[in-house]
């Protein structure tokens, strides 16, 4: 069938970009820059002046420096009042839009109408000595000022470095670059490249057990108290008590999540329902998490009482009155044998539990180079033409990376490497290409809109082997699916241990607490959404900040919203994965019809022969699924996974189905019956949707086992075919049968709560959910 038009622009391309030249390698595992290509730029470091001549009436100036090259001019910022300024700046200059041959560096007085020259210095290009990294940073040298004539002022001397390096330079993320010519002194903050860490998220558990001696308002009547419980924005409530006395019971977990450093206390109120609406406050407490107990495993914690504060108002105040008899009874941990999700667990970047006690030592690295894009769309109109201001954040593990901003290009060279520490590699990296809303600064009413976002597996990738790859962006917008141009990246996955590698396929997935004293689904859900709010604030409150929209679509927020699109695309995804069923029943029916004579036959013969030697029947299966997967070995995937449109069906979209999947939530369509309606089919549908992709998921990582998309994965299996095979063929088929059932059906007592290896080996298999949009 031939592919539409569609379908080609937005394949993945191999590039063969120039990378590694000058890189600088010190042992296997770390290289610096080489896998970007390298830039050349023109460094000048501003340190400070002295002695500066006055040129105002009071014999002081305000002095500031500006360095012009050509068309570009950086400025330090300017003191008031003061002939010894410090400014300690860095200015860099791409050598390929020079276009001067004379560096010259002006000491300037900061006047209301026009400013004056103090002094400069000139620096002709030629002779500006080279830097290579890791070669002792170039010390500063004093330089006497000189006047437009090339003659020596008679006092002031000013403080520089001038050198040409490269991108390598630790000078770089920390410059002003020629690129940001036409930001604003306030917006250059926000286009400089960053490195971010999430905050280190827990799950606090709250079990409350009991009160006593609690006081109602009415003492003819026993209170119905529930106990509430507030973190922050978050607040859970119990049911109310069925012991109705003074004493209530509950025995309920309450579970939130806090980030450290802990900010907000945990607040819990006993209220008494005394009627429709209307609850009265019975007593409060308050407990600062620094004090709560933290716990590894799933031992309970120490059990603890708290006093009780009433609050009463009187007078148009509100007074605390303690009520020593009215107590609490809690058990409070922070629980750090789990992982707290803040992604999605189809393409999550970090598997780790969140005490560092119970961390397994890496197995690598990841290396990653951003390269460059071509053909961004333009984002916003300047000048009355269409421009993008474009940077890119890259969200692996807790650390996040934001690139600097090339500003009005739509051809952006990045050229910047960043690296990770790997802990497991069935983990994906997310990558996204975002238009910059701020470079003006001020950080006002811009947003940073979304270019695309590229994802890639790191099971998917073979070690030690660089991948340079030209990836589509693709967005979905109410209109369709557009390709908003491509980025070029250089990745590498290095491994460090291949058998400590091959080891985590037989571990769970999740800590062992997932297993052991598991969340419900619910649970998970509703605390995921927390931890991507905290995980936004805390990022946003950076300096530059990583802003809200930018985080909200590296963790996909909205992923769990209903959307037809989404359930077609899984329900053919199902389709696909049953295909291969399908073939084997036609092709059965072909058998029975004697379609092909000499197939037919044969297989009559090898019926005849397992009927008459059982025994044969396991080795012979294991040894076909062994043959097919070396046989698959030859056209197995060499490239990684990207954002698959036709499977997505974002191409074949009806614009009624995109309507649906951008309306608000709740919907804003005019009806309140039709609201209700409405928003119930969508939070049905995206129930019904994500059970039908972890059908999809499920199958397709069956599929994976021969497909040597997780090369390592297929690998273990294939030997294990083998091994089977052959075990299999010199042990009696009876004896196999009587382990197996015996196994099957072992006591109680031989059962683990973690899932078995084979099933964690399975869970670590890679599906097509990374692909989809």
């Amino acid at each position: 069938m031939q592919k539409p038009p569609q379908a080609v622009d937005f394949a993945l391309k191999e590039t063969s970009p120039n990378i590694g030249a000058g890189a600088v390698a010190t042992d296997k595992l770390a290289c610096t820059y080489d896998l970007v290509e390298q830039m050349q730029y023109l460094y000048v470091r501003v340190v400070k002046a002295k002695d500066l001549p006055g040129k105002d009436v009071t014999g002081s100036c305000d002095p500031y420096v500006e360095i012009k090259l050509g068309n570009y001019k950086g400025m330090t910022k300017h003191f008031e009042k003061k002939t010894n300024p410090l400014w300690d700046e860095v200015f860099a200059f791409s050598k390929e839009r020079i276009q001067a041959s004379v560096l010259e560096v002006s000491v300037k007085d900061k006047d209301v109408v026009l400013d004056d020259l103090i002094g400069r210095v000139l620096f002709e290009l030629n002779d500006i000595p080279r830097r290579v990294p890791p070669d002792s940073p170039l010390a500063p040298q004093w330089y006497r000022l000189e006047d437009r004539k090339g003659d020596k002022i008679k006092a002031g001397e000013l403080m520089l470095a001038v050198w040409m390096g490269t991108q390598a330079d630790e000078a770089f993320p920390y410059a002003w670059h020629s690129d940001a010519a036409t930001v604003g002194p306030d917006g250059v903050a926000n286009i400089r490249s960053k490195v971010y860490l999430s905050p280190k998220l827990w799950y606090v558990r709250v079990n409350v057990i009991e009160a006593q001696d609690l006081v109602p308002g009415d003492k003819n009547r026993f209170p119905e108290a529930f106990v509430k419980v507030t973190l922050g924005n978050q607040a859970l409530r119990t049911r109310i008590s069925q012991s109705r006395s003074i004493h209530p019971m509950w025995n309920e977990d309450l579970v939130f999540v806090a980030a450290d450093p802990f900010e907000e206390p945990l607040i819990l109120t006993v209220e008494d329902r005394v009627g429709p609406n209307k609850d009265e406050i019975l007593g409060k407490c308050m407990i600062s998490l620094q004090f709560v107990q933290r716990r590894l495993d799933h031992k309970p914690v120490n059990t603890r009482w708290y006093n009780l504060e009433k609050h009463v108002v009187g007078d148009g105040e509100q007074k605390k009155e303690i009520k020593f008899a009215s107590r609490i009874h809690l058990r409070a941990s922070l629980d750090g044998g789990y992982h707290v999700l803040d992604e999605s667990t189809h393409y999550s970047s970090d598997l780790r539990p969140t005490a560092k006690q119970l961390w397994r030592p890496s197995i690598g690295i990841l290396e990653l180079g951003i390269l460059s894009a071509v053909g961004l769309m333009p984002m916003k109109t300047k000048d009355g033409r269409g421009t993008t201001d474009a940077y890119c954040v890259a969200k692996y593990g807790q650390k996040w990376i934001r690139t600097r901003t090339i500003v009005d290009s739509l051809t952006p060279k990045w050229n910047e490497q960043y690296t990770w520490e790997v802990f497991d590699p069935c983990t994906v990296i997310s990558i996204g290409v975002f238009d910059n809303g701020h470079v003006l600064g001020g950080g006002g009413g811009g947003k940073d809109s979304r270019i695309g976002k590229v994802r890639i597996r790191l099971s998917t990738l073979e070690s030690d082997r660089v991948y340079t790859h030209s990836y589509p962006l693709i967005v979905l917008q109410q209109s369709g699916v557009k390709k908003t141009g491509e980025v070029q990246l250089a990745v590498r996955f290095t491994c460090s241990s291949l058998i400590n590698m091959l080891h985590l396929y037989s571990h769970p997935l999740l800590p062992k607490m997932h297993y052991i004293h598991p969340l419900s689904v619910i649970q998970l859900d509703s605390l995921r959404h927390q931890a991507m709010q905290i995980v936004s604030l805390r990022l946003s409150r950076a300096e530059p900040p990583l802003r809200k929209e930018v985080v909200a679509y590296m963790l996909d927020v909205d992923s769990h919203m209903w959307s037809m699109r989404r359930s077609k695309a899984n329900f053919f995804r199902i389709m696909g994965v049953l295909r291969g069923l399908i073939a084997v029943g036609k092709w059965f029916d072909q058998i029975c019809n004697w379609k092909n004579t000499l197939t037919t036959i044969l297989i009559h013969i090898l019926f005849i022969i397992l009927v008459l030697y059982p025994e044969l029947i396991l080795p012979t299966i294991f040894l076909y699924l062994f043959l097919i997967g070396i046989w698959n070995f030859r056209r197995r995937p060499r490239h990684p996974p990207h954002m698959d449109t036709r499977l997505s069906h974002a191409d074949a979209a009806h614009p009624d189905e995109l309507d649906e999947e951008f309306d608000t939530f709740p919907t804003s369509k005019p009806s309140d019956i039709v609201r209700m309606r409405y928003d119930r089919l969508r939070s049905i549908g995206g129930r019904v949707q994500t059970v039908i992709g972890d059908l999809a998921t499920q199958g397709e990582r069956f599929q994976s086992l021969l497909s040597w998309r997780d090369p390592r994965a297929t690998t273990l299996f294939v030997i294990f075919c083998l091994i089977a095979a052959v075990v299999l063929y010199v042990t009696p088929f009876q004896v196999v049968a009587l382990l197996i059932g015996i196994y099957v059906l072992r006591h109680p007592r031989f059962r683990h709560k973690l899932p078995s290896a084979p099933l964690n080996f399975f869970r670590r298999l890679p599906a097509r959910s990374d692909t989809m949009i």
